[in-house]
């Protein structure tokens, strides 16, 4: 068997959420093209069907299922119809999350618990509903949480974010050791990456300076987070649990630049 052999997926069935767009349509699409069949959760119906297209034209099937992620009973439909057109889940992606740079004197702490709940709560119970379902009906499995660089890399502004995705980072070394040696989960620290999130903040000039701070000269594309995913859900890191894989340019703190509470830049 050559070496790239280990980086297919032929025979896989991946649940991704968050898959419309950015970051998780690029994951859905990659997985296709290494020739798993996917099921893509997001709200938008539109977003979705045009990825499924993507997927169909590879000669994959795609199984569309509109999910919003904080109504938990969406996430138990989102596993169900995957068991019921499958038969089986090998691969589940958590991507869906986020929350806004945003001064602590302005984050209520409902808006604090809700990004928990965004970022970590669902990816949590959606493992929680999976793993046992790949154990089943696979005998083995790999989740995926995307987090975040501002999980470990704290700078103002990004108190609810980063304290949700550290702790997201932290559940996916816990998961990893109770869901040893059946279930593999790692995670990605993505950095910032051009989405359609990102770009409702950039300008050319916040850009730029983003770029300057960024090692490797350059802001990341969603495929390079895809690229990472296929490697930490293929059987080429059939060694690898528990991990934190950095897809981030090289950053040692984050590049969008944010003023302190009391004067002066992050």
């Amino acid at each position: 068997m050559s070496i790239f052999d280990q980086f297919r997926l032929d025979g896989k069935i991946a649940v991704v959420t968050g898959a419309g767009k950015g970051i998780g349509a690029a994951i859905a699409r990659g997985f296709a093209e290494a020739g798993a069949d996917v099921v893509i959760g997001a709200r938008t119906v539109a977003d979705l069907e045009r990825v499924a297209g993507d997927i169909r034209a590879m000669g994959r099937r795609a199984l569309v299922v509109p999910t919003d992620v904080l109504d938990f009973a969406q996430l138990q439909n989102l596993a169900d119809r995957a068991m019921e057109e499958f038969g089986r889940i090998d691969i589940l992606v958590n991507n869906a999350g986020g929350f806004p740079p945003k001064p602590v004197s302005k984050t209520t702490v409902r808006e604090f618990e809700g990004a928990f709940r965004f970022n970590v709560s669902t990816a949590y119970e959606m493992s929680r509903i999976c793993a046992p379902l790949m154990v089943a009906s696979a005998g083995t499995g790999n989740i995926l949480n995307i987090s975040s660089i501002a999980g470990h890399k704290p700078t103002p502004c990004f108190a609810a974010y980063g304290t949700a995705k550290g702790a997201l980072s932290l559940l996916t070394q816990e998961l990893a050791q109770e869901f040893a040696p059946k279930v593999r989960v790692n995670a990605i620290a993505v950095g910032s990456t051009k989405t359609d999130a990102l770009n409702t903040v950039l300008t050319p000039e916040i850009e730029q300076v983003m770029v300057d701070l960024t090692p490797m000269g350059r802001l990341g594309e969603v495929e390079d987070i895809a690229l990472g995913a296929l490697y930490l859900c293929s059987p080429a890191a059939s060694y690898v649990t528990g991990e934190i894989l950095g897809v981030n340019g090289g950053l040692e703190r984050l590049n969008m630049q944010m003023p302190r509470a009391w004067g002066g830049m992050g």
